[in-house]
């Protein structure tokens, strides 16, 4: 699920900035920002680049019920559903640099603009999802950002992240069935 969200992501975001510059080509590239072997890979050059930095689960759980009722009235058990937010890298790798800034200026726009991505505003949304939110993340001071790209062993590059909330994973393993309650029992003592 984290795969198809972030390439939805990378195909909705693509089709919004060559939207907006009238472009052909590709702009937007879903790789990391270094490769294994210490160099900047040459997919990302004169592109906006989409980083997952990190998984956190998410733990409040009224998200997670596991019975199902069906048609028929009884319930099925599931395994459980777990809920993840994903946080995202959103770099923008130019070799001019106001060009840099142009499209830092336009990526920021577009995940304000589509904070909430679901079936009303793209009906090829990937099956599983029922819908993608999108947070700006505060709090990333000068510090944190210098040690984000430390330790993504790169030089800085104008860039921005943002929490993907609530990507769901598993939950559609049936374990068993279940009756329903059919009548209920009056007894007084």
């Amino acid at each position: 699920m984290i795969a198809s969200a972030l390439r939805y992501t990378k195909l909705t975001f693509d089709q919004f900035l060559k939207s907006k510059f009238g472009l052909n080509d590709t702009i937007v590239a879903l790789d990391r920002i270094i490769d294994q072997n210490g160099t900047v890979p040459l997919e990302i050059k004169n592109k906006v680049v989409l980083t997952l930095i990190h998984v956190e689960q998410e733990t409040v759980k009224p998200f997670y019920n596991r019975n199902r009722g069906l048609d028929n009235g009884k319930f099925e058990h599931t395994s459980t559903e777990e809920k993840y937010n994903l946080f995202l890298l959103v770099s923008s790798c130019f070799d001019d640099y106001e060009e840099t800034l142009k499209f830092l200026d336009v990526s920021i726009h577009f995940f304000q603009t589509y904070g909430t991505i679901d079936k009303s505003v793209n009906s090829l949304i990937p099956k599983g999802i029922k819908k993608l939110e999108f947070e700006f993340q505060t709090g990333n001071d000068y510090l944190q950002m210098h040690n984000l790209w430390s330790a993504l062993g790169a030089k800085y590059q104008p860039s921005v992240i943002y929490k993907m909330k609530l990507i769901t994973i598993g939950g559609s393993e049936v374990k068993e069935f279940i009756s329903g309650v059919n009548q209920s029992s009056n007894t007084v003592n």
